[in-house]
């Protein structure tokens, strides 16, 4: 239905101070800071993973060598979404309006809900990452203690007893960060990149990794996390739902994407019969992990 002179009485006299409710400042896009971000030119895409070769053998003088084969294992699918969002406003209220074009305003209300559509299915990568309802490639959820190793045994980006921020959890991912291995079980460089947390952990999270000394005690104690460099860097996610769930991404590659099928288009056009005037925007995407390795989940104390 389009929007009418009735919506709109107070727009059609004069003596209005101002109009407010459409005009905010924007937030950053906060899921660029977990996201790599690639083109598509397909209908969904694909990511499939190449296992490799297990560690060399001792070669007993004068025997042959012994060969392995690598092979594919399972594969990520990208299905992209249309996501898209249109208004009308009819010509009459348009005409009548006094303060400035309706139609202007409201398409900067389209741009606002476009970019709040993304920071929800962004992070709903990682408030989805516990539930076996939103399995990755490898049949399991973004975050689990048994990821099948196509080598044999089974690995792990979660702790297997949830625990709250703190300095002892937080060392604790960062060492079982720092003994992944492939599929082969041939131990990966995989490097701390930033801690990902929502609101209500934003200050726990300056005081672990800005504090010079240990944090919270009076011990003089170095902060071993800053000291070291194991991490550096945080941001503070508005749209994570659970509010003691904390993640730490790495520096893997392939592994939390956006995938960008079509970037936003805007349209605006004018119904010949009725005279309305309609504004619609669109675009094509899909968010999702190819490599579980690249991020490492923890529930919180009290999920």
């Amino acid at each position: 239905m389009p929007m009418t002179r009735a919506q709109f009485r107070k727009q059609l006299q004069e003596g209005l101070n101002a109009n407010f409710g459409l005009e905010y400042r924007r937030h950053p896009e906060i899921w660029r800071q977990f996201f790599e971000v690639q083109n598509s030119n397909k209908a969904y895409e694909e990511d499939q993973l190449l296992v490799g070769l297990g560690g060399a053998q001792v070669k007993a003088e004068g025997t042959g060598v012994a060969y392995d084969s690598g092979y594919e294992g399972w594969t990520a699918r990208y299905n992209h979404e249309t996501i898209a969002l249109a208004f009308a406003i009819t010509e009459e209220a348009i005409e009548d309006g006094l303060y400035g074009n309706l139609g202007a305003k409201y398409s900067k209300a389209l741009a606002r809900s476009l970019q709040y559509t993304k920071e929800i299915k962004g992070a709903a990568v990682f408030n989805n990452g516990f539930s076996a309802s939103a399995p990755g490639g490898d049949g399991k959820s973004l975050f689990a203690t048994d990821h099948p190793l196509a080598g044999g045994g089974t690995a792990s980006n979660e702790l297997a007893t949830p625990a709250d921020l703190s300095e002892t959890s937080l060392e604790e991912v960062l060492i079982q960060i720092s003994k992944f291995v492939d599929d082969r079980g041939i131990p990966v460089h995989a490097m701390p990149k930033k801690l990902g947390v929502p609101e209500e952990l934003k200050f726990v999270a300056e005081r672990l990794l800005r504090s010079n000394l240990q944090p919270g005690t009076a011990n003089n104690d170095v902060n071993a996390v800053k000291s070291t460099g194991s991490l550096t860097d945080y941001a503070c996610n508005r749209y994570f739902t659970d509010p003691d769930a904390w993640f730490v991404t790495t520096d893997i590659p392939d592994g939390l994407k956006h995938m960008r099928r079509k970037g936003v288009t805007r349209g605006i056009e004018g119904d010949f019969e009725t005279g309305n005037m309609r504004y619609k925007s669109r675009e094509r995407y899909s968010f999702g992990h190819t490599d579980w390795r690249a991020a490492y989940g923890v529930a919180g104390a009290s999920a």
